[in-house]
This record gives C-alpha cells, structure tokens and sequence, in this order.
C-alpha cells in the first residue's frame, strides 16, 4: 500500500470520465477495518496513457484533504511530465480513502464544520461482534484529535503516523513512553496492533490490478462502462460529462459544469439540482441537438455546439431558477425539474437575462402564466412518463419564440393534454397527500399565494400537533372506533397541515393548537386558512378538518 500511496499525484491520476469521491468517513473506516482483517478489497483498473497522448485527455489529481464545502478534484498539470502515466478506471474511492486516511483529513458539517483525520485504538482488542457482524473489528474511527472521550479504554493512534517508520520496530518503539504506564496485556494490545498495520501498509500487497494499454478513447470508455456496472449506477450524464470534458476546446467542461451547478444550488434558499439536470438542459437548450442520453448523440460536433451556446445556457438557466425561487420553489417542492426546461428555453428565446425581475406589462403577465402552468404541469404530473417524447414535443412548439412571444401555455398544455384547472377528483386527491410526500410541500406552498417567498425556510407543520394522534390516547378521550379512525385518517393529510418559519415551527412545537393560536396575530387564521370554529380544541378536529379542506378546495379552483 505504500508504494502505491507514494505514486498518487506522482504517476497515478484519475480521467475525467471518473465521478468525484463519494464516500463518507464510516466507508473509510470499513475499509481500512477489512484491510486489517485481511478480507479482500477488490481488484482495480488502470488505464496506462502514452505521454504522446496525455494532452488530448483532461486530467485530475485525486483528493488528500476532503473537504464538503469543495468536494472537486483539481485538474493535474502535465506540462512537465515527459512520461507514460497511469489513470485509474476502477477504484477510485478505495483509493482515494486510503489516501485520506493515511495521508490527509476529512471535512463535513455535523452540527458544526469538522476537520477530522483516521485513529485506531490501540487499547481495542480486535475482537469481531458476533451478534452484530457491521461493527469494525479494529477500533478505526475518524476524529479530531486523540483525546479519549467516554469511559471505554483508548488510546488513539494517528494511521498515517506509520508511513513515517521504514521498520516495524521502529513504530513500537515510538510508542514506548506512551505506553510504558500501561499493563502488560494493554501494553501487548497496542504493539501487535502498530505492527499488524505496519505490515499491512508496507508489507501486504492490497489488491490485484488490470493495466489497459489501448489509446482508443472509446474503447476505453466501454471498458470503464463495464467496470463500473456493479456498482453505483454509472449515469449517461457522467458519460456526457467525461466526453465533454475531453472535446470542448477553449473550456473545462468538467469544472464549467459543476461551478454552474452549485451556483445554481445557491440560489434563494437552496436547490439539489444533479450535474444530470444542468447536461439534460444543454442539450434541450441548444438548437437541433436530440435530447436522449445515448452516447452516440455524444459526438464532437454536438459537444462543440453545446460549448458554443454554454454561455446563453448558463444564463436562461440561471434566470429560470431565480423565478421559480421568487414564486417560492425550492428544493422541496420542485418535484419535477425536467419540467423548468420548456421554461428556460422560452426565456432563451427571448434573450431577456432579467426576465424574473422585470416589471414590464407583457413580462410580468408572462411570469404569471409561466408560474400556473409550470404548476399543474407538475401537480398532474405531465412529465412522469416518457420524458423525452414529452420534452421534443414542447421544444418544437417553443421553436419560433423571440422577444415579444407571450408564453405559448395554451399550446403547451394542449400538447401535455392536461387542463390549466383542478378538477373535483383531483382536489380530492390533492387533498389526501400526506406528511412530507413528493407533492404536499408544492400543494400547501399554492395556499400562500401573497407570501414573500425570497430567502425564507418553510417547514411543513401539523396543525394539531401529531403527538395527540395516537390509538390509545385516543380511546382514554373516549373517543369511539369510528371517530377514532377518522381522526387517525386525517390528522396526517394536508387538511391539517400548513407552512411555518423556522422560528414558528420551534416556538410552536407540540403546543396544544387552541393555545398556540391565542398567540398568533389577527391575520394568521386568514394566511393559513383555519376556518372559524368556536373553539379549537382537540375535540373541535373533526370539524375543523371538514371545514378546512373546503377552505384548501376552494383555493384551489382558484389557481
């Protein structure tokens, strides 16, 4: 394992067709938990590129230092490098982790941001649990410093300080003052522990590998499709991504794409958008390209085109997402974004980069027809089958859009087959979505159609609070079967739900609701619609839910 660590950044890099590091500080830990126990940990793929070739191929460094707030691995320089080179096609995160944990540290937010590095425990006896065989039998655990924390003996051993001792002896004896006031049996612990890793880092060899040899691009991209099928998914986006990086010509496609994808995240109170989504719109948003994620619509030319228009992409994305965050969606309730592409597309066509702030009669008529329509195409789910089909349809229809086109919503509805109002069945439906499911953020952010929206956090909150809801509290109320199961049925529907600020859902906890609503200002029933009762009382639920769902239907036709 040394040799190879010592090659890392050196000799052994990572293609751009590689996805970034995924695995968290527990995997690690696994991982160096098996090397230990001397269970295999998989064979790796080497891709060996000629040094002729090593400027036609993006190349990228793997990870010392994780770190959640920058999780990119940085492009390689090769300008001095005047030999072959070796890319890893499979094994990267095994790699990778085994270089964080020998060589580097971990950074993650956990309540608050961390900087961690691997330890083992000397004092742990490398026992296996029989009743849970998922517990590590070496005490590996990632911290921040070798402090003992809680009552178990500890004494915590940096992993990478063995890289620094040539000869086991050596490492033990490194030790000895901090294990001189230890007795014989913890003392003897410590010592086969520093030796056992002494030889599994400098001794064992960790894994079998297969070398590559072919210069062709494609057959290389086959071999890593292949490698990777057992594992985690390999997506066409990451095929997109890794031929792009490697055909644009002036840009890096690879950093391009993911610094616009975070921007994107960035925006109002955050998004969860996927490299997947910002290729999926370079396609859509370039004129004549087709949509499908197949590698062979993957071609030099289609890629120089999308270079071409990364610019104009960039910028209609960006100024979709600010509207849709102005209208108050956000990661929780864009439910749909393949449904923001006809969107952006639209606003390509008009070329209006601050289109959502516009105040402009015909603008600000659009927005609204943009927002209802970008509504019931998700609520009816309009793209939840044969996607593609779905989105040539819609782009053919937003061909001819230029500055002054009103937004076609008649047309696109009509395509979609789907009309720009809720029916009787489907506010029914509407009205049984449940406690944090795909589609109640999005139905109850529709209720609040003054609210300002901009830079807020809402969380979905039971009106009366849950905590009541229960079989047997219910039956000490004297409550019947028959009221008891009706109260169970709808406590958890949108009929007795609402959105709250941060603030008011942890001020309000699980405060009886009769009581909290005595603290809320006059306007609050109206804003949340809570219909008038005489009283608000636990007992007074089965009317308030009849009356509030007819409060939520008729809002609803409104839309």
């Amino acid at each position: 394992m040394r040799d190879l660590i010592r090659q890392l950044n050196r000799d052994l890099y990572l293609p751009a067709i590689q996805r970034e590091f995924v695995w968290r500080p527990e995997r690690i830990e696994r991982l160096f938990d098996s090397m230990m126990s001397d269970f295999p940990i998989g064979s790796f793929l080497y891709w060996r590129l000629e040094q002729k070739n090593k400027d036609e191929w993006p190349v990228y460094e793997f990870i010392r230092d994780f770190d959640d707030e920058d999780p990119h691995n940085p492009a390689a320089n090769m300008s001095g490098i005047t030999k072959d080179v070796t890319l890893v096609l499979d094994g990267q995160q095994r790699i990778t982790s085994l270089f964080i944990g020998l060589c580097g540290s971990y950074r993650y937010f956990h309540y608050r941001w961390r900087k961690e590095k691997l330890y083992m425990n000397l004092l742990k006896a490398p026992t296996p649990n029989e009743d849970n065989p998922e517990e590590l039998t070496y005490g590996f655990a990632f911290r921040e410093n070798d402090e003992p924390k809680g009552e178990k003996p500890q004494l915590w051993y940096p992993v990478g300080r063995i890289l620094d001792f040539e000869d086991a002896e050596d490492a033990k004896g490194d030790m000895k003052a901090r294990l001189a006031n230890l007795g014989e049996e913890q003392r003897d612990n410590a010592q086969r522990l520093i030796g056992r890793l002494h030889n599994r880092v400098h001794t064992t060899l960790i894994g079998n590998y297969y070398e590559e040899k072919s210069q062709d691009y494609d057959k290389v991209l086959q071999v890593f499709v292949r490698a990777n099928s057992g594992g985690q998914p390999l997506e066409y986006s990451d095929l997109l991504l890794a031929t792009a990086t490697a055909k644009w010509e002036s840009l890096d496609a690879r950093s391009e794409i993911h610094e616009f994808t975070d921007s994107l995240n960035d925006i109002g109170t955050g998004y969860s958008f996927g490299k997947d989504f910002v290729l999926k719109a370079s396609l859509y948003l370039t004129d004549g390209l087709p949509i499908q994620y197949k590698v062979k619509n993957f071609t030099r030319q289609n890629l120089r085109l999308i270079e071409a228009n990364w610019e104009n992409i960039k910028k209609a994305l960006s100024t979709t997402v600010r509207l849709i965050s102005r209208f108050g969606f956000n990661s929780k309730n864009v439910v749909a974004p393949l449904a923001l592409l006809p969107i952006a597309l639209y606003i390509r066509k008009r070329g209006n980069w601050s289109f959502d702030t516009s105040s402009r009669v015909e603008d600000a008529e659009a927005q609204v027809t943009i927002r209802k329509w970008f509504v019931f195409s998700t609520l009816k789910n309009a793209f939840g089958s044969s996607t593609d089909t779905t989105l040539t349809r819609l782009r053919e229809l937003l061909k001819d859009c230029n500055a002054t086109t009103p937004f076609p919503a008649s047309s696109l509805y009509k395509s979609l087959g789907i009309e720009p109002s809720l029916s009787e069945t489907e506010i029914a439906r509407i009205l049984e979505y449940g406690y944090q499911e795909r589609y109640t953020n999005l139905a109850l952010s529709l209720l609040y159609p003054d609210r300002d929206w901009k830079d807020a956090a809402f969380h979905e909150d039971h009106v009366f609070p849950k905590t009541e809801f229960q079989t047997s509290k219910l039956k000490n109320r004297g409550f019947d079967d028959a009221k008891a199961q009706l109260y169970l049925s709808k406590f958890n529907t949108l009929v007795n739900l609402q959105l709250l600020t941060e603030s008011e859902n942890l001020s309000k906890n699980a405060t009886p609701f009769d009581e909290w609503l005595k603290t809320r200002e006059s306007a609050f029933k109206a804003r949340h619609l809570i219909p008038d009762l005489s009283v608000y009382g636990f007992d007074a639920f089965e009317e308030f839910q009849k009356k509030r769902a007819e409060l939520i239907a008729t809002a609803l036709k409104k839309l």
